[in-house]
């Protein structure tokens, strides 16, 4: 009978069987007749552990001489053992036989020790080895997995979008731009909303995923310039239905990474209790409301340090500790709707009676992650429109074609964009936004 060659992460189904594991070494201890070594094979981590009289005596001093990130096929009887370390862990294999397929070199760069972040940033490419990095992209694998399936089973079209656009979608001074053979500058997208708006008419219900950039010289822990996106458009729609699908959406992505990866984010140390009450309905808030709530909770400080941090007066957008105080109030996302129109983009529906105010919504994570989410009625009116792309000194002839779908059958629709990379970030619990990508693009990183 040929022994099977397992995932990790399914080795409580094998108990009591012999089984293959083919992986790489990622710790290693020796002592005496006695080698454990902690074993990844890329779906989780497994100590295996070599019994010197269970091996011939060549066999057992090439376990002993192992070297870090050697890479491995380990055959052994599965058993259950509280103790034993592991992603998902509880289980040890007891090896029975050993083949190296590589022995690695001496001194790898990520030796199990402390290291500075500039450090592991340039070993990015040996960093996402590491048991806290390959949690965090598993649980971005899931969430992206999860994103997929709710948009699809609910009657989504997902519809890719240009990455090289004619023209900026929210502004001229965070744009890429690169030559276009002799058609002038093209522009790395921002959004593939505009195109989706397009393709509502066609669809009614669609999203496109993809990168999309920001030129913004920001140094924040929230930013990156290179990041995915999600975004969801919809027809027949206005900003009070937008909020009960985002809400819907959210709900089920959380559930799903929560039951999925259990066992990631308890290696990652992450306390789900607020994520498992991350269930329908979410609180609503105006932005007048919310500048309230911030005026209070500056009233209630002596810290003069807090108060200039919430200092905000209206018309200005949130900046991070204007967003951290607000989620702070509520034990859910929230929702904050209403932001002044000059704030905005220039596609969003103004409010009525009030043109100083827009229908825009962001959604805002607890536990002081901030906006996961931005979103808005559009508007439908093709004077409205043409008048706010006069207003913001866009090219009128880059957006014709934008502008040109108002005349034709226009309809109330609204649109969100959901960033993988912030959600991922309040999912895992963790304090900075570049480990929840394979490889992160910053202002001033680039490599590898």
């Amino acid at each position: 009978m040929t022994t099977p060659i397992i995932r990790v992460e399914d080795i409580a189904d094998y108990e009591g069987q012999q089984v293959t594991v083919q992986g790489w070494v990622y710790n290693h201890t020796h002592k005496g007749k006695l080698v454990f070594l902690l074993v990844r094979d890329g779906y989780g981590f497994v100590q295996c552990v070599a019994f010197k009289n269970d091996l011939p005596e060549d066999v057992f001093d090439q376990i002993v001489h192992l070297t870090q990130e050697s890479s491995v096929e380990i055959t052994g009887v599965v058993r259950a053992d509280s103790r034993a370390p592991g992603i998902p862990g509880g289980y040890e294999i007891g090896v029975t036989a050993f083949k190296l397929v590589q022995r690695a070199a001496e001194n790898y760069p990520l030796a199990l020790k402390e290291h500075g972040v500039d450090f592991v940033l340039e070993n990015r490419h040996l960093w996402i080895r590491m048991p806290s990095q390959w949690a965090i992209l598993r649980v971005r694998a899931a969430t992206i997995r999860a994103i997929r399936d709710w948009l699809d089973d609910n009657g989504y079209i997902n519809m890719d979008t240009p990455i090289l656009t004619p023209a900026a979608a929210e502004g001229t001074t965070t744009l890429f731009a690169t030559q276009y053979f002799d058609e002038g500058e093209a522009y790395l997208a921002q959004t593939g909303q505009l195109y989706n708006e397009a393709n509502i008419f066609a669809f009614k219900k669609v999203y496109c995923f993809g990168p999309t950039f920001r030129a913004e010289k920001s140094k924040t822990r929230r930013h990156l310039t290179e990041f995915w996106m999600v975004e969801p458009e919809i027809a027949f729609c206005d900003l009070d239905g937008l909020m009960e699908v985002e809400e819907q959406f959210v709900s089920a992505v959380v559930q799903r990474v929560l039951k999925e990866c259990a066992a990631e984010l308890a290696s990652l140390g992450r306390d789900t209790t607020l994520l498992e009450k991350v269930t329908p309905p979410f609180p609503r808030i105006s932005y007048d409301e919310a500048l309230e709530i911030l005026a209070r909770l500056r009233a209630q400080t002596d810290d003069p340090e807090q108060k200039a941090l919430l200092e905000i007066e209206w018309g200005d957008d949130f900046g991070a500790p204007h967003e951290t105080a607000l989620t702070q109030q509520f034990d859910k996302p929230v929702f904050v709707y209403g932001f002044p129109t000059a704030a905005k983009a220039f596609y969003m529906e103004p409010w009525p009676g009030r043109p100083e105010v827009c229908k825009s919504v962001d959604l805002l994570a607890p536990e002081g992650y901030g906006e996961i989410i931005g979103g808005s009625e559009r508007i439908s009116d093709p004077d409205l429109l043409l008048q706010r792309i006069q207003e913001h000194n866009l090219p009128q002839d880059a957006y014709r074609w934008y502008w040109q779908l108002r005349l034709y059958g226009s309809v109330p629709h609204s649109g969100f964009g959901l960033g993988v990379e912030r959600t991922v970030t309040w999912l895992t619990g963790i304090r900075h936004i570049r480990e929840t990508i394979a490889f992160p693009r910053t202002i001033n990183r680039v490599y590898p």
